[in-house]
Parts: C-alpha cells; sequence; structure tokens
C-alpha cells in the first residue's frame, strides 16, 4: 500500500514528538554521534572562498551523475550570495544562491538545479540544530527556470546525531528529515512529493551527505489513476570542502 505524502507527513510530526520521550528513556544514545556525543549545529559564520564539491549519484533512468559545486561569493550586510554550478549532465548548469542569514534562503533550489525566488525567505535550515527540532512552513514562490508560480511546503524534523562516512572523510553530523511538496501539479498530475534526508556536518559548516527521493501521483481513473512515477533518486556526498581564506 503507497504511503500519501499527507500520511508520511504526519507520521513524521508524530516521530518528531515523541523523539525526546524515547531519547530520555533511553538514555539520549539515540541523539548521539558514534563517538558518544550530541552534535549541535550553530549557525554558521561564512567566509568568501567557502567551496564545496559534491558528487551526486543519480539511482534511475540512466541519468548521468554529475560534480557540484557551491562557492560563497560575497558576505554582508544584505546577507550572503553563493554560486551554484552542476557539471556533468546534458548541459552545465551555473545560478546564484541568495541566503538574508544562515540557514533562510531568498533564492535558491528545492529538487535539482532549478532556481527559485521566494516571497519570504525559506527556512533551509533553523540554527542551532538539534534533534527534535521541527518546522513547517508554505512559501509563495516564482521557479525561473520553468517560468511558473505557486506556493510550496517544507516540513523538517532534526532526527539526531550520527557519524557519517563520505569521500571527504567521517563527520559528526546532525540528520534531518526533510518532506517537500512542490507547486507542479497540472491537470494530468499531481504535484512532486520529496523525501529527503540530509546530514549537516558543523565541522564544514554545510551539508556532507543527502539522499533524495520524489514521486508525483498522475490523474486518472481506475488503476492508473494510483500510479506514482519517480522523479528523483538521488545520493550526494562531499568530495570536498575548502574554507575561504
Amino acid at each position: 500500500m503507497k504511503i500519501t505524502f499527507a500520511g508520511r507527513r504526519r507520521a513524521l510530526r508524530q516521530a518528531a514528538a515523541l523523539a525526546p520521550l524515547l531519547a530520555g528513556c533511553a538514555g539520549g544514545h539515540d541523539a548521539l554521534s558514534a563517538a558518544g556525543t550530541e552534535v549541535v549545529a550553530e549557525a554558521p559564520a561564512y567566509r568568501v572562498g567557502d567551496r564545496w564539491t559534491y558528487r551526486v549519484d543519480q539511482q534511475f533512468r540512466a541519468a548521468a551523475d554529475t560534480t557540484d559545486e557551491l562557492q560563497i561569493v560575497s558576505v554582508g550586510p544584505e546577507g550572503i550570495v553563493a554560486r551554484a554550478t552542476s557539471r556533468g549532465g546534458p548541459v552545465d548548469v551555473e545560478r546564484t544562491e541568495r541566503w538574508p542569514a544562515p540557514g533562510l534562503v531568498l533564492q535558491g533550489a528545492m529538487m535539482d538545479v532549478e532556481s527559485r525566488r521566494f516571497a519570504q525567505p525559506l527556512q533551509r535550515f533553523r540554527f542551532p540544530l538539534r534533534a527534535g527540532e521541527r518546522w513547517n512552513q508554505w512559501v509563495d514562490q516564482v521557479n525561473e527556470t520553468s517560468g511558473t508560480r505557486g506556493q510550496v511546503n517544507r516540513y523538517v524534523a532534526v532526527q539526531r546525531s550520527e557519524r557519517v562516512a563520505t569521500p571527504a572523510g567521517n563527520f559528526d553530523a546532525v540528520r534531518m528529515s526533510v518532506i517537500m511538496r512542490l507547486d507542479d501539479e497540472t491537470p494530468f498530475r499531481y504535484a512532486t512529493e520529496l523525501s529527503h534526508l540530509v546530514w549537516y556536518a558543523p565541522a564544514v559548516r554545510g551539508v556532507v551527505r543527502e539522499e533524495r527521493r520524489g514521486e508525483y501521483r498522475e490523474k486518472g481513473s481506475g488503476r492508473d489513476g494510483l500510479a506514482y512515477v519517480p522523479a528523483q533518486r538521488e545520493i550526494v556526498e562531499l568530495l570536498a570542502f575548502a574554507p575561504g581564506p
């Protein structure tokens, strides 16, 4: 039986609400990394030149793997500007992200390499990140890549601390579960629903691993109307982090 987006979101909320109680009963073990310490990620102090390089492993549709890079190009009173590039796909993509403060996004991506502008800042991270935190946000936005506009939903549950192995090394990280509903419903299909696992490591001021899954349901009658179509299957791993001077 397929679990609906609403059902998955309810389950996540219930799990997030029970997390502090379960952690207390188990002596907090589930909230600890392999090093035995709880990871609490404070708001990072970005520097011009900070650069993260990722490998994006495509898991379906024979899509080409890509190498993605994010680099801070300016930091000032109006916020942070980052340049994002993706190479290795059908075409190379370069776009700009604008963050009014660490964790907030006025311009950036939600699913792939699309560029979106948000009417109010999207809360990508709510610092300090610690197990048991959660937030739910509806935001009006414009998808500059597709030329469409609409409202998107993003629900985040910070689950626990974990030790994560990546090509760039091993990191103590905060694991988050992210559920999103996009604005791309049409007369023939329902909106895309995304379910991501994200590991954020304070040591590199950013994400070190993501597991991304997305799908949408086609409209129609009978059996065809219940079909779920994969829209995203990716594993993202940090290849390197180079701090700015």
